[in-house]
């Protein structure tokens, strides 16, 4: 019943910033947890960011604290993910994710995706 896309990504040099968007449809976007994954060539995905529901508690990936901020505005149905200081090994295709999962970090407990958008940092 939720439909994610996401939007924003592009190729940077490292150093330089990157705003992600996602967009929501469907009427319940606003009681979910809202996530940001991201999958580089030969690897896992993995977690980046997370924030909850009324923007009340937000989680980030070690490798992106201080780095990337995760925002949602629940009136508009859209999620962010402003990324700054970028380096190579950022480049991923990142996903935008949606439910209420007891852990924001594990994947396995998302039932929406988007389908992505890629990502390249360049050295």
């Amino acid at each position: 019943q939720v439909q994610l896309v996401e939007s924003g990504g592009g190729l940077v040099q490292a150093g330089g910033s990157l705003r992600l968007s996602c967009a929501a449809s469907g009427r319940t976007f606003s009681r979910y947890t809202m996530g940001w994954f991201r999958q580089a060539p030969g690897k896992e995905r993995e977690f980046v960011a997370a924030i909850s529901w009324w923007s009340s508690s937000t989680n980030y990936a070690d490798s992106v604290k201080g780095r990337f901020t995760i925002s949602r505005d629940n009136a508009k149905n859209m999620l962010y993910l402003q990324m700054n200081s970028l380096k190579p090994e950022d480049t991923a295709i990142y996903y935008c994710a949606a439910d209420r999962p007891l852990r924001v970090e594990d994947q396995s407990l998302y039932a929406y995706w988007g389908q992505g958008t890629q990502v390249i940092v360049s050295s």
